[in-house]
């Protein structure tokens, strides 16, 4: 047993440390600058900010910048950020946004529904158990990971913003997803005490499925019904931007550049030109559906499967060798989906990945721990800026191992590679970052990365599968590794 008397912080050690940091102007210089205006600013290195411009030799062309704002659906922005882009330029788009709120609304009937079904697969656990608490820790909370939106896309497709709009619960999920993880955590000790009491398997789930239209009221109540059909209007950008006549034939675009509206055009874009400036009328060619599902959409104006995507991880602990397939239970929300798999690979694989596919003109969902070293108002993520080495006077040692290994660092957010500068020997320095939290955060909602960064604190890429190298694409086909869902190594993105 602890002897108590030497355990506790001792008086007279605190007046040695007292004197000691008054003996020294540099901690008084820094508690100044920390206490006045915090610990980041004073640690804020302006060297490091300028060894970080803003120009990348890879470079995509994104839309506008979306905002999750008090919610936590990072994974859900990050990944239609990915699949807008690739819509906008198959379709020659200005720009375009896809409702977030509809795979939302999806999101939290699904995951109830998991949950509950994992009541009832664990009935015979103690509540405190480690596995009925992992369960247990927010039912229905908002974040996530990219193979649960890819399960949500093939269950239930994607509708444009206009279609399902935010809502005042999708904006500030905090009190919406309290009630419903409070309601299914009551559901949840209903179903227990009727299986102490003998109650049928059968009999359970017949209750678990009257208990899912309540889960469905509060969905609806509190986010609106998501549509089943909806009208889509588009216009493509003008010709001079783009030649958008590249769509295979596949595209509903209806030509209206000839002043008449006949469909004919009549090969002159001065004629056009004029038309338009006396008229007023937008006569950029349209895109028109009506009537459309929003799995239909999904397959016929989504140039890519999100199903041809990998889950590549870059975690150099003891535990997670190289070179496997890992699976993590407990970490569906679509039941039938299955739980979240990654491949672990090492670093040199893991960046030339994320390179290839920069340069092949995709952009990058990728998750990462968002808190370290990170200026939000400036949007930069480098050691060298935030210095905080200097301003405590100590030295921050963890490699990206222990970080991992000692939960320090674990994926916490997902956002997009868009861009990355490569030096003149065709090594990255840094990266371009397309982010969620509005136009008013990073610059004009994009940050940049160190590459040194990137190595310390990005754990997980999502990779088409026609960039990956063969050794890697193979290993997605082996015998998966199961990991606890506690295992130090990620978290529910927000």
């Amino acid at each position: 047993m602890t002897d108590q008397s030497t355990a506790a912080v001792d008086v007279a050690h605190l007046k040695d440390y007292s004197r000691a940091f008054n003996a020294d102007r540099v901690n008084l210089v820094a508690a100044n600058a920390a206490v006045s205006a915090g610990v980041l600013a004073a640690a804020t290195d302006y060297r490091g900010l300028r060894s970080l411009p803003r120009d990348f030799s890879i470079e995509l062309k994104q839309g506008s910048i979306t905002n999750q704002e008090r919610s936590g659906r990072c994974w859900m922005f990050a990944s239609l950020n990915t699949l807008r882009y690739e819509l906008m330029h198959r379709w020659n788009l200005e720009d375009f946004e896809f409702s977030e709120t509809y795979l939302f609304f999806w999101d939290a009937i699904e995951k109830s529904n998991t949950y509950l079904e994992h009541v009832l697969d664990t009935l015979d656990e103690p509540t405190d158990s480690r596995i009925f608490e992992v369960i247990n820790d927010g039912p229905s909370d908002d974040g996530g990971w990219w193979q649960m939106f890819a399960a949500l896309v093939n269950k239930y497709g994607l509708v444009p913003k206009s279609a399902y709009p935010e809502s005042a619960n999708s904006r500030d999920s905090d009190a919406f997803k309290q009630y419903l993880n409070t309601k299914l955590r009551e559901f949840a000790a209903d179903l227990r005490r009727s299986h102490e009491a003998g109650a049928s398997l059968e009999a359970l789930r017949e209750t678990k499925r009257e208990d899912m239209a309540t889960v469905y009221r509060i969905c609806a109540i509190a986010l609106g019904e998501p549509p089943a059909t909806f009208d889509f209007l588009a216009r493509v950008k003008d010709d001079d931007d783009k030649d958008d006549t590249k769509n295979d034939g596949t595209s509903d675009v209806n030509t209206v550049n000839d002043a008449k509206g006949d469909g004919k055009d009549d090969g002159s874009k001065a004629a056009d030109v004029k038309t338009q400036t006396e008229s007023g009328k937008d006569e950029r060619r349209q895109i028109r559906e009506t009537g459309i599902t929003p799995l239909e959409f999904y397959r016929k104006y989504v140039p890519v499967d999100v199903n041809d995507f990998v889950t590549i991880s870059n975690a150099p602990m003891k535990r997670t060798p190289f070179g496997k397939r890992y699976r993590i239970r407990y970490t569906a929300n679509v039941i039938e989906a299955g739980d979240m798999e990654f491949v672990n690979v090492p670093l040199d694989v893991f960046k030339k990945a994320a390179i290839d596919q920069l340069s092949a003109g995709h952009p990058i969902w990728f998750a990462c721990d968002c808190m370290q070293f990170s200026l939000r108002g400036e949007g930069v993520f480098d050691r060298d800026t935030v210095r905080v080495d200097q301003l405590f006077g100590t030295e921050f040692t963890f490699d990206k191992a222990d970080g991992l290994e000692y939960g320090d660092r674990p994926s916490n957010h997902a956002m997009t590679f868009t861009g990355v500068n490569l030096d003149a020997d065709g090594r990255p320095d840094r990266w371009k970052i397309e982010n969620s939290w509005g136009k008013d955060n990073g610059k004009d909602g994009y940050y940049v990365a160190s590459d040194a960064w990137f190595d310390q604190f990005v754990t997980e890429l999502i990779i088409r599968k026609d960039v990956l190298d063969q050794a890697t694409l193979d290993l997605t086909k082996a015998e998966p590794v199961e990991l606890d869902p506690w295992q130090p190594l990620t978290r529910r993105c927000r």
